[in-house]
This record gives C-alpha cells, structure tokens and sequence, in this order.
C-alpha cells in the first residue's frame, strides 16, 4: 500500500471522527498529523480522540512522545515513515500543516546540526539571536518569526556552517509526490461556535488541573494551544472566564491559519461539513478514499 489517504483541516472541524469512521469502513488504520497530540500527557487540551473514536480503527503517533522531547517536521516524518511502509491501508488526519507537508513532500536535508554551536547559540537571549540572524542575513530576517527560537537557532547555525544567508539555502522540501484527500472544511460561523463550545467543555472537564500536574514540558509540547493562558490563570494572574476568553479566541485564530495553510499548500477538494451529515460526509470521503487504497 503506496499512497495514503489524507483528511486534513482546522482544530474542531470534526477530522478525528470523520477518519476514524472512513478507517472503520474500510478496514485502514489512522496516522495523526498532529504536533501536539502526538504528546504523551495533555490530552484534554490537545483534544485528543475519545475512547470510542479510537476504538474504531488502530491509531497510530497519538501519546507516544515524552512531554519534554523535542519534536519537528522530520522526526515526526521518520516515525510516520515506519508506519506508511507497512502494507496497509493508511488514513493520515490532522491539522499540523508542515507534519502532512513533510509526508507529500519529504524533507531535503540542509546542513547536520553542530552541537557545540548550538549549545553556545541556546545560552543566547531571543533578542540577541535575532541581532546575529539579521547580521548574517538581513533578508531571512524580515521574514522570519523574531520570537520563534527554535527556528532562530537553526537559520544563524545553517548560516555559519554554510556561509550563506539562511535565505539563499535550498528549499528545505523535496517535490510534491501524488496525494490525494480532502480538505474539511465548516461554515465560519459553525465552526467558532464549535471552538467556543469545546474550549468550554474542556475547562469543565478539568483541563486546568491537568494542566497544573503537567511536568517537565519541553519547548515544542509548551507551544500547546492554551497551554500559556491556563499557566497564567494558575498564577493568578488572569481570571477564569478571562483564561477560557483567551483560548478560545486563540483558537479560532489557529482555525484561520490552518485553513489558509492548506488552501495554499494542497490541492485537496474542499468538502464543507456543515452541508453535509456525518454518515453522508463519511460515506462520500470513503468512496475517494477506497479509490485511492485500490490504485485507481
């Protein structure tokens, strides 16, 4: 089994049900595509699927990875990997645009990390990795994240083992390889009403004591959506209904995003959820998809 099948959108839309549901049919296993529910831990704010959803079809890259590892575009593609080369047939779901892009694309490596140069550049504040970036390259740095650290770190370490302008590097993606999926999609206004909705429900299932008990949480798993609000709350320095605000606004700007990723990104058709009913939806992405595990 060569090709996957993709079901990809923003948080809240109804993916995880959707593909569960298209793998149960079709006797195919799950891949998530997410950067945070792949964490072990968190699962009431990364919304994890429910115990039912699971139980549907074998999910796979959902709590495996330790709450203080570091995660990113190719770790996540050399564990997927593992699973795609078996032969069976694959529904990836999720919303993490560059996790589903490593998967059509690939990666092409650019430079091995160095070590010592990383260590030294980690002892560094934000604000000084930005000055040396723009020294080194005046024009990655007008279109690079100035808070992104991680990133900061590896365009001035590809600019010293390179000697080039992390800008002039090659693409850090391969060609596009044959994919094919689906886009889901909702009306705006269904869909932050689902945001709200599920921000809501996730503070009433105590998602500020998990939050509270939560340990040694690493760089990648602290960018969690609502993970920086809850803590505020915890410290007191917001109040609940301020915190639940905060989130669930952040929310439906991480929505925005997601679907202005993958309108740019893939060529996925478009099916809007809020048309159509759940079996009537799963039984018209079933038909692609089943087209796509027989070859055609």
């Amino acid at each position: 089994m060569d090709r996957p099948f993709y079901i990809v959108g923003p948080t809240t839309v109804g993916k995880s049900e959707i593909a569960a549901e298209v793998a149960q049919r079709l006797g195919a296993e799950v891949l998530s595509a997410d950067a945070f529910q792949i964490y072990r831990g968190l699962d009431l704010l990364t919304a994890k699927p429910d115990r039912a959803t699971l139980e549907k079809a074998p999910h796979h890259l959902i709590g495996t990875v330790p709450l203080g590892e570091e995660m990113n575009a190719e770790k996540f593609r050399a564990a997927a990997q593992k699973i795609l080369s078996r032969d069976k047939p694959i529904v990836v779901v999720g919303g993490t645009g560059l996790y589903v892009k490593a998967l059509t694309h690939g990666i092409a490596k650019l430079s091995a990390a160095n070590p010592e140069l990383r260590a030294r550049l980690e002892r560094t504040t934000n604000e000084e990795l930005f000055r040396s970036f723009k020294a080194l390259d005046p024009v990655g740095a007008g279109k690079i994240d100035a808070q992104n650290r991680r990133r900061l770190i590896r365009a001035i370490e590809v600019c010293l083992i390179t000697r080039k302008p992390f800008s002039a590097q090659h693409t850090e993606w391969n060609e596009s390889t044959p994919a094919n999926g689906v886009l889901l999609e909702r009306d705006r206004a269904e869909l932050y009403a689902r945001i709200n909705q599920r921000v809501e429900e996730m503070f009433a299932a105590g998602v500020v004591d998990e939050v509270r008990v939560a340990k040694n949480i690493g760089p990648t798993a602290e960018k969690t959506l609502g993970l920086r609000e809850i803590q505020a709350l915890i410290a007191g320095e917001i109040s609940r209904a301020e915190c639940i605000a905060k989130v669930q606004q952040a929310t439906r700007r991480y929505a925005k995003r997601q679907l202005t990723w993958f309108r740019r990104q893939t060529n996925f058709p478009s099916l809007n959820l809020s048309a159509h009913d759940p079996v009537e939806a799963a039984e018209l992405i079933s038909q692609s998809a089943s087209r796509v595990f027989a070859g055609e």
